[in-house]
């Protein structure tokens, strides 16, 4: 199944298939879609294919540079054979010209290796955890840490294409524009969505940080809360907490629609926000987002080339630290003070909104 690397990965004419392979998570989604952008502009014939999840996948519904998604229906257990045999009864009559391996854990790897393709591309051996280079026959050459957008773009500028502009192009329907007009046009002040967890525990702030921001945000700031999230009960329980806290007026909108998550992110004039897929929505948007980090290395998993100015830095151990990018997590998040989100609203307030 392998072969000796590539030395260059020109493509000499335009492949008539490309399929991506990532399966998850949201924010991964997010930074697929620069991929998908770039790929389409310089091969516009071509048609691209992206194995994926189905949540995550709903980031990209209506693409306009994704022709096809192939879902992949993650299985638990003892199950977790019958998702890769329905995947392999879906591929079985297909071929493609090229695929990328974007994804490094062994399951997407061993996808990878299902796919009927003549070209397997994958991250160099140093990158490829979980064995994932067993499944490529090429494999980019390797690069010192860097953010994941750019990780990413290194498949593009491997097949000669340049990424520039980086774009995601998030599109909505009209029926979807129309539900955030009816929510948008009933408030009498601009909202600022606060997403006030993951399900991941480690990435999260506390609910009275975020009560008292939500404070500062609508008596201070002039702002209209707007509390965002999906329906974990992680997510749920901190909400709650938070509404009882605080003395604003904030709309819950927790649930489980992850595209009115992303058109209320789009209709807001701010975000706050931890590390996870509605901070890389919102910079997709092109709303500006305060990100909070700490356990996550920003450097790596910032907001990519715009709002950087705006992330409260806990990841630091102290202020100023040089740290590298690297893929350590810290425990940093209980660094992380309301004054210091405070700070990074107001010059949000002042320099874009």
């Amino acid at each position: 199944m392998t072969s000796p690397d590539r030395i260059g990965g020109d493509q000499s004419t335009p492949p008539a298939s490309v399929c991506i392979v990532m399966l998850s998570a949201i924010g991964d989604a997010v930074h697929v879609l620069p991929v998908a952008n770039a790929l389409k502009r310089a091969w516009p014939d071509t048609k691209i294919s992206w194995v994926v999840q189905s949540v995550p996948g709903i980031v990209a519904e209506g693409h306009p540079s994704v022709d096809e998604f192939i879902v992949y229906n993650r299985q638990r257990g003892l199950r977790s054979w019958a998702g890769f045999a329905e995947l392999g009864h879906e591929l079985k009559d297909r071929r493609f010209d090229i695929a990328l391996g974007l994804q490094v854990y062994f399951k997407a790897g061993l996808i990878t290796g299902m796919l009927p393709a003549t070209r397997k591309i994958g991250f160099d051996h140093t990158r490829a955890r979980d064995a994932n280079w067993l499944f490529t026959n090429e494999r980019i050459p390797p690069h010192a840490p860097q953010h994941v957008q750019e990780q990413y773009l290194e498949f593009v500028r491997y097949l000669s294409i340049d990424p520039e502009q980086v774009e995601w192009s998030i599109p909505f329907s009209d029926r979807e524009r129309e539900a955030q007009s009816a929510f948008f046009d009933r408030l009498d002040k601009p909202a600022c969505a606060v997403v006030v967890g993951t399900s991941k525990r480690a990435k999260n702030w506390t609910a009275e940080g975020y009560a008292h921001v939500v404070d500062e945000l609508e008596f201070t700031h002039g702002l209209q809360p707007v509390l965002v999230g999906g329906p974990s009960p992680v997510e749920r329980e901190i909400a709650d907490h938070v509404l009882a806290l605080t003395k604003a007026a904030p709309i819950d909108t927790l649930g489980n629609d992850l595209r009115k998550v992303m058109y209320l992110l789009d209709g807001s004039s701010l975000t706050v926000s931890p590390d996870t897929g509605p901070l890389h929505i919102s910079r997709a948007l092109e709303t500006p987002v305060v990100g909070l980090y700490g356990y996550t290395n920003p450097k790596r998993t910032g907001p990519y080339r715009k709002y950087y100015d705006l992330v409260v830095d806990g990841y630091a151990e102290f202020p100023g630290e040089e740290y590298p990018i690297s893929m350590e997590y810290r425990d940093g998040m209980k660094r992380i003070t309301p004054e210091m989100v405070l700070k990074k609203v107001d010059l949000a307030v002042r320099s874009y909104l």
